[in-house]
């Protein structure tokens, strides 16, 4: 294992290129505590102290990375993050529909476990912290080759470059609510 002595850039990524058909509507848009959505979870990850932010997906008010490859889903949002970013560094990735992580969580995802190639929570897929380096971008580049959409998954990204989980407490777990549908909207913003 080679033992890197400078730290890599942490970039902190929205998925926000889904077509929120669950949702009924844009969840990036959406209504939380006075702006939209999309810039809550573009400052939770400033907050956790990564060094730039980026989001996937066409989101041209938030300098978004068009998916190179539309309707890939998460992993087609960070195959198109990877070609956008030279070099080597992690990637804090969060989702869109998560409004309740708070910056602690996020800086703990950041930090524990730092020679780990790919850290998630217990039982979630994300948060997820992914070192983006020649191995992971090959894997990326194989996966995304595959016909099969189902072999296209963040959980095949985790198998492929080796993946820990990091034990969540029930307190923590709570702020990884997803809001894929307006019932669970309307549960997390009630």
């Amino acid at each position: 294992m080679v033992t890197r002595t400078e730290p890599c850039p942490c970039i902190g990524v929205v998925l926000a290129g889904g077509l929120s058909s669950r949702m009924g509507r844009d969840k990036a848009l959406l209504p939380w505590r006075g702006r939209p959505l999309i810039e809550h979870q573009l400052e939770v990850l400033r907050e956790a102290g990564v060094d730039e932010v980026r989001v996937s997906g066409l989101r041209p008010d938030y300098a978004g990375i068009v998916d190179a490859a539309p309707l890939a889903g998460p992993l087609g949002g960070l195959a198109s993050i990877a070609q956008a970013q030279a070099g080597e560094a992690d990637l804090l990735v969060i989702p869109i529909d998560m409004p309740l992580l708070q910056p602690a969580l996020l800086q703990r995802l950041r930090s524990e476990r730092p020679q780990a190639r790919s850290v998630s929570f217990a039982a979630h897929v994300l948060p997820l912290r992914l070192r983006l380096d020649e191995h992971s971008r090959m894997a990326l580049s194989e996966l995304m080759s595959r016909d099969d959409p189902r072999q296209r998954s963040l959980r095949a990204l985790q198998a492929a470059v080796g993946h820990e989980e990091l034990a969540v407490a029930a307190a923590e777990a709570a702020q990884l609510a997803d809001c894929n549908t307006q019932t669970q909207w309307n549960e997390v913003a009630g």
